[in-house]
C-alpha cells in the first residue's frame, strides 16, 4: 500500500491526527486523494446539471468504499472511525456522493448483511461491493417521513408468491439501481422485501428539479401488484426494528459527513480572505473576517472531536442510540451555519459554483432532513433528558 504524507488541516487548531492511528490516516489520505482528482474538478458542473456520475462507482468500488464498513462477501471489514473519515472526505466533494454510498452501503447493503438470507447475501453483497450492481433502500412514502409506522405500500400473501403495492419517495438511486430494499406492511408486521427492479409493475421516477443534491438521484417508486417469491423476503427481522437498525447506520456516517463539508466551505472562505484584497489589505486581516474564521474552525474542531469520539464508542460496541442523535443534530446544524457564514466572506462570489460554501449549505437542507429531522432528533434526546416521549 502507498504510503501517504500526513496533511495539515487549515481548520486544525488542537492536532486533531493525532488521535488517528496511521492505517486510518493512510485510509484517508487516500479518499482525499481520490475527491481532489476524481470529484472536485467536476463538481460544479454536475451539480449545475443536476447529473451523479455513475462513472466513478467503479472507482469507489476499487478504493473498498462500498459496504466499507460490513464484513464478508467481498466488502472491506473497515472500521466505524474509518467509514467516518472516509464519508467526512467524500463529503468534502460533495453530499450528494457521499450519500451515494451510504445509500449503497448504510441502507442496501446493510440490510441484507444484516436481515437478509444467506442467499440473498450471496446473491447480491459481492456484486454491490465491487460497484457491479446498485441497491437502493425504500422506506419514506409522500405522507409518511418522519412516522414511517404510518406506511401504506402493503404487500400480500398470493399463494406462496407475495405481491406489493404502494409509493416510497426520496428514494437515493432507485432509477439506477438493480436491487431494491422495499419496506412495507403485512398482515404479520412490516417486512422488508429484496426486489430486483426489472420485476414487472416497479417503476422509478427521478424527481426534478431540486434546489439540493442536484448531483445525485432522489426518486419516487411506484409499486402496481409487484409479484415476488416467497423468498424474497427478509427473513432476520419483523416491525421497524430493521429498517431503524440501518438507519443508524446512515446517521452514524452524516455526523462525520457534515463536518466534511463544513471544513470544505471553511477552506475556500480561508484561501479567499488571504487573497481578496480590500482598502488596501486582505479580507483576512480585518478583525471581523477573523473572527468569523475562528468560530468556523472551533465548531469544525469540537464536530470531528464528536464524531471520533462516537466512532469509537461505535467500534467499543458502547455506542447508545440516543448518542447518534447528539452528533446528527449538532453536526448538521452547525455545518450549516459554518457554510453559510463562509458564504458571507466570498461576497456576492459566493452565490457562484466557483466556490462551495452555498453549494455544500443547500446540500445541508438535504442532509438535515433525511434520516431523521432535527425536531425528531431534539424529540430522541428530550426523551432521554426528560423520561417524558413527546412525539405525540
Amino acid at each position: 500500500m502507498t504510503t501517504h504524507p500526513l496533511v495539515t488541516e487549515p481548520s486544525d487548531l488542537i492536532d486533531f491526527d493525532d488521535l488517528l492511528s496511521a492505517s486510518e490516516l493512510e485510509l484517508r489520505n487516500q479518499v482525499r486523494e481520490f475527491v481532489q482528482a476524481e470529484i472536485k474538478p467536476y463538481i460544479a458542473a454536475w451539480y449545475e446539471d443536476a447529473h451523479f456520475p455513475l462513472e466513478i462507482v467503479p472507482k469507489m468500488a476499487e478504493l473498498g468504499l462500498l459496504g466499507m464498513h460490513l464484513d464478508g462477501y467481498g466488502c472491506a471489514g473497515r472500521s466505524a472511525v474509518e467509514y467516518g473519515l472516509a464519508g467526512a472526505e467524500l463529503e468534502a466533494g460533495d453530499s450528494g456522493l457521499r450519500t451515494f454510498v451510504s445509500v449503497q452501503g448504510s441502507l442496501a447493503m446493510s440490510a441484507i448483511h444484516k436481515h437478509g438470507s444467506e442467499e440473498h447475501k450471496k446473491q447480491w453483497l459481492p456484486a454491490m461491493a465491487a460497484g457491479k450492481a446498485i441497491g437502493c433502500f425504500g422506506l419514506t412514502e409522500p405522507t409518511a417521513g418522519s412516522d414511517p409506522s404510518s406506511m401504506t405500500t402493503f404487500a400480500r400473501r398470493d399463494g406462496e408468491d407475495w405481491v406489493l403495492n404502494g409509493t416510497k419517495r426520496w428514494i437515493g438511486l432507485a432509477s439506477v439501481a438493480q436491487v431494491a430494499v422495499i419496506w412495507a406492511q403485512t398482515d404479520g408486521g412490516i417486512r422488508g422485501f429484496v426486489v430486483p427492479t426489472e420485476t414487472h409493475g416497479f417503476t422509478a421516477t427521478p424527481i426534478e428539479p431540486k434546489l439540493s443534491m442536484r448531483a445525485s438521484i432522489q426518486c419516487e417508486i411506484e409499486m402496481t401488484d409487484v409479484r415476488l417469491p416467497a423468498d424474497a423476503v427478509l427473513p432476520g427481522v419483523v416491525g421497524l426494528r430493521g429498517p431503524f437498525s440501518c438507519l443508524n447506520e446512515a446517521r452514524y456516517g452524516i455526523i462525520w459527513g457534515a463536518m466534511g463539508a463544513a471544513r470544505d466551505a471553511f477552506e475556500d472562505a480561508l484561501a479567499y480572505a488571504q487573497t481578496r484584497m480590500q482598502f488596501d489589505k486582505p479580507l483576512a486581516g480585518y478583525q471581523l473576517t477573523q473572527q468569523k474564521l475562528v468560530d468556523m474552525a472551533l465548531e469544525i474542531n469540537k464536530g470531528f472531536l464528536l464524531a471520533l469520539h462516537l466512532g469509537r464508542k461505535k467500534d467499543a460496541g458502547t455506542l447508545d442510540l440516543h448518542q447518534i442523535s447528539v452528533g446528527k443534530l449538532n453536526n448538521c446544524r452547525e455545518a450549516i451555519a459554518i457554510c453559510r457564514e463562509a458564504r458571507t466572506i466570498l461576497g456576492g462570489n459566493g452565490i457562484t459554483l466557483d466556490y462551495s460554501p452555498l453549494r455544500h449549505a443547500n446540500n445541508l437542507e438535504s442532509v438535515r432532513t433525511y434520516e431523521g429531522t432535527d425536531e425528531v432528533h431534539t424529540l430522541i434526546l428530550g426523551n432521554k433528558l426528560t423520561g417524558v416521549p413527546a412525539f405525540r
